[in-house]
């Protein structure tokens, strides 16, 4: 191959034209047949039950009673396909398909059944008429597949049903590939949304020497559902520069004649892997990694082309009406019938396949062998390729505890140095990324640009700093659409990272969170996809630390959407202090096939536990700390619960109150690390059982609950527990900018409210009760005072410390 890519590099490569015919007319001849297999096998998926090859005319009942499924963009993605293959033969390109346009199943199916893979994976479904209809009767029927590519698809990594994130996963999978080229189909009515618009930028962070490249396929079929699309209704001069202006070299491959159209689309595609062989010949042989401006294909063709051209007295190829189904086939349109007989016929099956229903062997011929098949390429099944991460010894970089409380750290500030060392010991195998829009430094992650840089290729200025073209970071752009789908198709092809965001702002990707978890559900179900590396979100900046950014980045709900997702598939962690969230990001970095997020502070806050206890602490999930509690040898009066670095940090200071004010007051205190063992153990599979949850917060005691998030999550989790007092004090939609203890007092998680609700929980505390309350209602008018005119907390909150409370010494070196 290398001497083909230097002769590739030589030639001269004129201008296109439509008199450029690499194609010969045989060839031309085999590529119409196979695209016509193609559609062909298509139509079939969309409304045959029965009958496959046509042997018998076409009945009502060989056809769906309901016919569902989208024409429009399958025959422009099949020919796309063929001429794909075509290059992967030419050129032994290592190469896939990712389908943008929302439902081309048809198209995506079709293919790698034609090529084999399909048959493959699901044996059932051979090659052969029996097979066929097999195929054709699954296609969006109940109990076979869906309209869209799905993870049922072999050679897919990107959910169909939903647009926006096709060319991002693309430049996922193509980072740290250098062999990788990934083609992406866009649908043009794809091409409208946010995320797919802001994503033509990825160009600026693609590496020409370490990184694969992304051949984007603009398909301008014209129409969306109902309306037509912008990007196809724009002159062709302001669409060329569109893409120039981002970068781009675009091809244009337009018409609707197919031998015209299979010549210009052959050239074409020789122009551009020629572009892309050469770019990178180059960049390697000069060790170059300035950026190139790649090119791409923008392909305009007919929507719904081949098929019914006018129904019912109405255009339907090359309008919106060929978007979904273009023949209604029933008992209400009996007229139809004829017409899709004529439709499918006119494919001329009998030339294509044998009477068996194979394809014929000179068409078979011309798909690629082997792992080179979309549908068999090893990186669309990215458990296949993934590697353990070489990782440090978390313990190394414990926070040193003398006791509870009497030191404080930035948790996320500790975690960035083991960050660090993951990231350089995984440099040599370039496996391992972290992914944020522009909140690296900010979190406190800034550790790992010691050992590596953003990458960048953009110019640069001297004033910029950890830039470069080959950095293990890709934090460069403010959209958290592209860094989630970066990652997610970095994660796909079989490699690791995490996402690092503020919390308020994690919930921009909350729909592509919900498809990644679904895509991962129901890959769990499907024997030959392997299980790949866990997505992992670290959420810093978090509703409680918003001292200057005020209401606007307070939001923890994004926790609420996620344990909406199949307890097989998510984890939510909240640890308490620095060496909690060393442990648990160990384990959330080893861990496959999950969703794991995880919530942690980057201000100064005490720090609890010793490494040994924390990971005990971890691996347990949950637990009473006996050094905070002093009910051992009874039964407690109260059950104070935490869930949070700040919820943590406010229940512990309400303990020291009332264990100095009410010191007969019994008090067991519960920290939550693992948020999912407050649902039942048949809920998921990291929950308590009963007897479990019943013995660490009773059947009967009053809850008082510190939690991180939204109160209501608490109840969901816990509302068939046997123990119905719970009263969790969260956010409540109430901040503003102000101080840090403020914010709690805004939305009743501070220590004096909490005080007071064990108070009012507990009326046999009596008269002691009574003044308690009154000084803890004293304590918040003080403090109202107090921040208006000095703008900062009470002296008293920003010095306090477990150890100042002898007594709580005492219980931990004394334990009764």
């Amino acid at each position: 191959m290398k001497n083909r890519v230097k002769e590739i590099i030589n030639v001269e490569t004129p201008k296109l034209n439509i008199t450029d015919k690499p194609l010969s007319s045989d060839l031309l001849g085999k590529m119409n047949a196979y695209w016509r297999a193609a559609n062909y096998i298509s139509v079939g998926q969309i409304y045959l039950y029965d009958n496959p090859l046509l042997k018998e005319p076409l009945k009502l009942s060989h056809v769906k009673p309901l016919v569902v499924g989208h024409w429009g963009t399958t025959p422009g993605q099949n020919f796309i396909y063929v001429h794909l293959n075509r290059v992967i033969k030419e050129y032994d390109l290592n190469m896939f398909y990712i389908a943008g346009p929302g439902h081309g199943g048809p198209a995506l199916v079709g293919n790698t059944y034609l090529e084999g893979s399909y048959s493959e994976v699901y044996p059932n479904i051979s090659q052969d008429e029996a097979g066929m209809k097999k195929l054709f009767k699954q296609f969006s029927f109940p109990g076979g597949i869906s309209s869209h590519v799905a993870p049922t698809t072999p050679g897919s990594i990107h959910e169909g049903g939903e647009l926006g994130y096709s060319l991002s996963h693309a430049f996922g999978a193509a980072f740290d590939n250098p062999d990788l080229i990934v083609a992406c189909v866009v649908g043009d009515g794809e091409a409208e949304t946010g995320p797919l618009a802001t994503a033509w930028h990825s160009n600026k962070f693609l590496n020409p020497i370490s990184d694969g490249a992304v051949l984007p396929i603009l398909h301008l079929n014209g129409f969306k559902i109902s309306n037509p699309t912008i990007l196809a209704r724009i002159e062709h001069e302001e669409l060329e520069k569109f893409f120039e202006g981002c970068g781009w070299t675009p091809y244009f491959v337009e018409g609707d004649d197919p031998e015209e159209m299979h010549q210009l689309m052959a050239a074409t595609m020789d122009r551009v892997i020629t572009d892309i062989r050469n770019m990178q010949f180059i960049a390697r042989d000069k060790k170059d990694n300035t950026r190139r401006r790649w090119p791409m294909i923008v392909l305009r063709s007919p929507k719904g082309w081949t098929g019914p051209k006018i129904v019912d007295g109405l255009q339907v190829e090359g309008t919106f009406r060929a978007h979904q189904v273009p023949l209604l086939v029933d008992a209400d349109h009996p007229d139809h019938l004829k017409e899709l007989e004529s439709w499918m016929k006119s494919y001329k099956a009998e030339e294509l396949f044998n009477q068996d229903g194979c394809l014929i062997p000179e068409l078979a011929e011309l798909a690629p062998k082997g792992i080179r098949r979309m549908g068999a390429n090893p990186h669309t099944n990215g458990g296949l390729l993934l590697r353990e991460l070489r990782m440090p010894d978390f313990q190394t970089y414990a926070v040193k505890i003398t006791s509870p409380g009497a030191v404080e750290a930035q948790d996320t500030l500790i975690l960035g140095n083991f960050l660090r060392d993951v990231t350089k010991l995984n440099q040599g195998n370039r496996n391992f990324r972290i992914f944020g829009p522009d909140e690296t430094i900010s979190n406190l992650l800034g550790a790992v640009f010691e050992v590596t840089n953003r990458q960048w290729d953009a110019r640069a200025v001297k004033s910029d700093e950890f830039l470069s073209p080959d950095g293990g970071v890709l934090d460069s752009m403010l959209s958290e659409h592209q860094c989630e789908g970066w990652l997610e198709g970095y994660l796909l092809t079989g490699r690791h990272g995490l996402f690092n965001s503020y919390e308020a702002f994690i919930r921009i990707v909350d729909s592509m969170f919900s498809q990644h978890a679904k895509w991962l559900k129901v890959t769990l179900e499907l024997p030959w996809r392997r299980k790949i590396a866990s997505l992992n979100y670290l959420l810093a900046s978090h509703v409680w630390q918003q001292d200057h950014n005020g209401f606007t980045h307070q939001d923890p709900g994004f926790l609420d959407h996620v344990i909406n997702k199949k307890a097989d598939i998510v984890r939510v962690y909240l640890p308490p202090d620095a060496n909690c969230l060393l442990s648990v990001f160990d384990h959330c970095l080893r861990s496959r096939h999950y969703v794991n997020v995880v919530v942690a502070g980057k201000h100064a806050l005490p720090q609890w536990l010793t490494m040994e206890e924390a990971v005990m602490h971890c691996t347990e999930g949950i637990g009473i700390w006996q050094w905070a509690s002093n009910d051992q040898g009874a039964e407690p009066d109260v059950v104070m619960a935490c869930c949070g670095d700040t919820p943590t940090l406010e229940i512990l200071a309400a303990v020291s109150i009332l264990r100095e004010h009410l010191p007969d007051l019994k008090i067991r205190v519960i920290n939550v690390v693992d948020l999912m063992k407050l649902q039942s153990e048949s809920e998921h599979p990291h929950g308590l059982s009963e007897t479990d949850y019943d013995s660490l917060f009773t059947k009967d005691k009053h809850i008082i609950f510190g939690f991180h998030a939204y109160p209501w999550l608490v109840h969901r989790l816990t509302y068939r527990r046997t123990n119905r007092n719970m009263h969790v004090r969260g956010y409540k939609e109430e901040g503003t900018i102000t101080t840090a203890f403020d914010i709690r007092v805004q939305n009743d998680l501070d220590r004096f409210h909490l005080v007071q609700d064990v108070i009012d929980r507990l009326p046999q505390l009596g008269t002691k009760g009574t003044y308690l309350k009154k000084l803890m209602q004293d304590k918040l008018i003080e403090h109202k005072l107090y921040i208006d005119k000095n703008g900062q907390d009470l002296p008293e909150i920003r010095n306090w410390k477990w150890s100042s409370c002898r007594t709580l010494a005492k219980a931990r070196n004394n334990p009764k």
